[in-house]
């Protein structure tokens, strides 16, 4: 049996450090009250937000994490520019923002044109396609403190007040929409890898997959961005809302069911009785680690990348406005 803390994560002690991290911010937060730039307290929201008189400055930051590893161990980095665009944009919509910038941070062993050229190709290509300005960032070369490459990134959108999303219209028998992902996106990717390198040890990103694929080609599928799709209908900066969504929910870090909680609170919970099914890649690898379905449920997002919840009424608009996607009803909002 593996589970995620075989893989060297520690999620109660993580738990605990984002505890503090949070406390330590929000104590920042009376430093600009009564001022431009005050912060609204969100609890378990998935960016920060900040009143600009007119409108909010929403603001997140994430990481490609060690779905880097893997693009290492094949030697190709053309893709997780995508990903990181997908970790940030895909939080800050869930307030209802536009995304206007994404900065981010390579912390690298050994800077290497090739490696660093395909990883801006790959952030290029995604921020053009999500309309996002790329405004700077940092490279920093770290031989004995960095093995390999870490890339980071800070997300910067607006919402209007009217527009923006906060979970505070979910209500009893509302709809639970899922997006279909593609596969792992970017979590996980510690107990992706301990499950490959037991079974085939440390060249497990070529192990056959079975399909003519190799084991990294499969998990290092990129993931979907939703941003600039759910801004049609969301609406834009300046744009009419044409649907009124009632929440969002990003699945990544915990799994479904923990981050719709982020969501749907107050004496409501999701009720979940029509999941997609897991991607074949993660059905594989449950098997081959014997890994506990709670374990993968609460590691990976087992098939639903983005969740709206809507009045059931708007149910079939949403779904007719997003046919890019694979989509369906995996739920309905009820009393705890």
């Amino acid at each position: 049996m593996t589970t995620y803390s075989d893989s060297g994560v520690d999620i109660e002690k993580g738990d605990e450090c984002s505890a503090l991290a949070y406390a330590a911010a929000k104590a920042t937060f009376a430093g600009r009250a009564g001022r431009m730039g005050q912060p609204f307290a969100i609890e378990g929201g998935f960016s920060g937000a900040l009143d600009m008189g007119d409108f909010l400055l929403v603001q997140n930051d994430d990481g490609v994490g060690s779905k880097m590893m893997v693009a290492s161990a094949l030697g190709r980095f053309n893709t997780v520019g995508q990903d990181l665009v997908a970790m940030v944009a895909d939080d800050a919509i869930c307030l209802g923002a536009e995304v206007m910038t994404v900065s981010n941070t390579i912390d690298i062993e050994k800077v290497d044109s090739k490696v660093i050229g395909a990883m801006m190709e790959g952030l290029k290509a995604a921020c053009v396609a999500e309309k996002i300005v790329v405004p700077g960032g940092e490279i920093a070369e770290l031989p004995g403190q960095v093995h390999g490459v870490i890339w980071n990134a800070t997300a910067v959108g607006i919402v209007e007040k009217s527009k923006f999303i906060d979970g505070s219209k979910v209500r009893e028998g509302d709809s639970i929409l899922g997006l279909r992902s593609a596969g792992f996106r970017s979590n996980g990717f510690s107990l992706v890898r301990k499950i490959l390198s037991d079974k085939f040890g440390a060249d497990w990103a070529h192990a056959d997959y079975g399909d003519g694929r190799t084991w990294g080609e499969v998990v290092l599928t990129p993931s979907i961005i939703y941003h600039r799709a759910l801004l049609g209908i969301l609406g834009g900066y300046g744009e009419p809302r044409k649907i009124d969504v009632h929440a969002l929910a990003h699945v990544t870090g915990g799994g479904l069911e923990a981050n719709v909680e982020r969501v749907v609170k107050g004496g409501l919970r999701a009720e979940f009785d029509n999941l997609w099914e897991p991607h074949e890649m993660m059905s594989k690898l449950i098997e081959m680690g014997s890994v506990p379905i709670e374990d993968a449920k609460a590691t990976w997002n087992m098939g639903t990348g983005m969740v709206l919840v809507v009045s059931p009424e708007d149910e079939a608009a949403v779904i007719a406005a997003l046919p890019t996607f694979k989509i369906q009803r995996i739920g309905r909002v009820v009393k705890t």
